[in-house]
């Protein structure tokens, strides 16, 4: 049934022999069934929206590659390019273990989702396509791929916006902006609830563009957005003008007056222009929330927003009120305007101070080995996940969640961390001499254990 929805979706009633698709498709030399593989040449390109039509059409979604995990490790490459750069340009790093721990963190947490179910903006995406498509555009013309670029950028414009100026679309967004520090770490700093909320933005492009070439700019849309998350970066001339630029998501991620809700753009400025949400760089930028979170814990970072509006939601009088403290913007309360007063964003002094609890060198140490470890059981899980048994991938991902949740603690110094710890280590022992955890490394087998 996939399959025929797949077929019918890219805009054939019927699935062609080899020889034909090898005739129709110029970048369909593969079988269709399955994802292609991707060069490693085209995957870095396809971290800069740089894979022309001819290198990035498909018929059918099922051959479309997953460019987002098998962007890993160019993510780490670049992440470390970063780190000699920063510190040849101003003898010092960019970023700190721990909030870069805790970015990691919610990177993986947000894709956990995905090995379990597909992704619900595809889902959601080819159902539209399939029962009420009015036409359907050719899913192997340029025009076709470019028109699709523009679209996918506009709407995520439109839902990037309304995450800012909605209050509960914000709780699940807030997360990405919870960092404290501005680096390729940060880009990775995901939302679990996002993608539940940002699909719906994009169903009007199912009404005539194929889902292949949907799928193909959902994910370059996103990785875009990972290289511009930078310091070392400053300005890159006439590009600024068109481009979302490092200069202009910084300006997005500060908590300066200045930078408020401006620069909500993907891949592309002309947006934020054309509807007066543009703003230039300017004063040194702060990072984080105006009212941050102090916390590293993932799971805290991702449930914590949405306490606080359910509490606010009760403890607020007036049944419109009630809906006004989920639909108005973070800022808003009775009496006032939508997206709330200006006058209350907190002044910056520049001597804000980030959150670093004091945590001893052998225990950041401790965090970054185990979390290393995790991140290994991490790319083991997405590598195998179609050979394992769903008892076995739910155990994996389980402990996946009270790992990152420990190393979080860990990190704040709690008190009672050491005891999550303890039971998170043994639980490691038992499963992994039942056999449920492999490492992709045999030869780490006993290290683990140790």
């Amino acid at each position: 049934r996939g399959e025929a929805g797949a077929v019918r979706g890219a805009g054939g009633a019927r699935r062609p022999g080899g020889a034909e698709r090898r005739q129709r498709g110029r970048a369909m030399g593969a079988e269709a069934g399955g994802p292609r593989d991707t060069a490693p040449g085209q995957q870095l390109r396809a971290l800069f929206y740089a894979l022309p039509p001819g290198e990035s059409s498909f018929r059918t979604v099922e051959e479309v590659p997953d460019y987002v995990d098998k962007s890993i490790p160019f993510f780490i490459t670049f992440i470390g390019l970063e780190f000699a750069v920063s510190w040849i340009q101003k003898r010092k790093l960019p970023g700190r273990i721990n909030d870069g721990i805790s970015s990691l963190s919610l990177g993986i947490l947000s894709r956990l989702p995905d090995v379990l179910f597909r992704s619900i903006e595809l889902i959601s995406y080819i159902y539209i396509w399939n029962n009420y498509r009015l036409f359907e555009l050719p899913w192997d013309s340029p025009w076709t791929w470019y028109l699709t670029l523009l679209g996918v950028d506009f709407a995520y414009y439109c839902f990037h916006r309304m995450s800012h100026e909605v209050n509960i679309l914000w709780a699940a967004h807030q997360v990405h902006h919870s960092s404290e520090d501005y680096n390729l770490f940060t880009a990775l700093r995901q939302s679990v609830l996002q993608k539940y909320t940002s699909w719906m933005f994009n169903l009007p492009m199912a009404l005539f563009i194929p889902p292949s070439v949907f799928a193909v700019h959902l994910q370059f849309n996103l990785l875009y957005q990972f290289w511009i998350h930078t310091e070392v970066i400053t300005k890159l001339g006439p590009l600024e003008w068109i481009l979302n630029t490092p200069s202009h998501h910084r300006v997005h991620h500060g908590r300066n007056p200045y930078c408020i809700d401006k620069n909500y753009g993907g891949t592309l400025i002309i947006w934020d222009r054309i509807f007066g949400t543009f703003e230039a760089e300017d004063a040194k930028v702060v990072y984080g929330l105006t009212h941050p979170v102090n916390s590293f814990d993932p799971i805290m970072l991702q449930l914590r927003p949405l306490a606080r509006i359910w509490n606010t939601f009760w403890a607020t009088p007036g049944f419109c009120n009630k809906l006004s403290v989920i639909f108005k913007g973070p800022g808003w309360g009775p009496g006032k305007p939508r997206l709330g007063l200006p006058e209350e964003i907190p002044e910056i002094t520049g001597k804000e101070v980030p959150f670093d609890p004091h945590v001893p060198a052998y225990l950041n140490c401790y965090a970054l080995v185990h979390f290393a470890v995790i991140v290994d059981l991490y790319t083991e899980l997405l590598a195998s996940m179609t050979m394992l048994s769903q008892g076995t991938v739910l155990l994996r991902i389980g402990f996946i969640i009270l790992s990152l949740a420990s190393f979080g603690l860990l990190l704040e110094n709690k008190s009672k961390a050491g005891i999550l710890e303890i039971i998170r280590c043994l639980v490691f022992i038992g499963v992994y001499k039942l056999g449920y955890f492999r490492s992709q490394f045999s030869f780490l087998g006993y290290a683990y254990e140790v």
